[in-house]
């Protein structure tokens, strides 16, 4: 099991990134921590949230998968997923541009974005 980031940690990365730090290690853990928030306030297993190369999270209420891909997947890059986390770029608009790709009856984040604390 990977190891917890600390909320001193993973806020300090996010701010680091919103500072313009776009290293690897930074950008990883504000990544990371910003899935592992996300779990916690959306806790289940139906949709899963994948931002490769450096996450992913179940997330959302309702039947979870067991085996292959899950019937509700959200995907998208490392720099969107922080400024969605982050309030600076809303899911519609990313959806729009195909910033986002989500399949799914139940593959929208939009009521959970921004995260609050972040």
């Amino acid at each position: 099991m990977p190891r917890r980031i600390t909320d001193a940690d993973g806020l300090a990365a996010v701010r680091a990134w919103q500072g313009g730090a776009r290293d690897r290690p930074t950008t990883a853990t504000a990544v990371r921590w910003t899935l592992q928030q996300l779990a916690a306030v959306a806790p289940g297993g139906s949709v899963e949230v994948r931002v490769p190369p450096f996450g992913v999270a179940q997330c959302v209420e309702g039947l979870q998968h067991r085996r292959g891909t899950p019937p509700n997947v959200v995907e998208t890059d490392p720099a969107t997923w922080l400024a969605l986390v982050t309030g600076s770029r809303s899911w519609p608009d990313a959806l729009a541009a195909g910033e986002i790709s989500a399949s799914g009856r139940r593959a929208h984040l939009d009521g959970l974005l921004p995260l609050r604390g972040v």
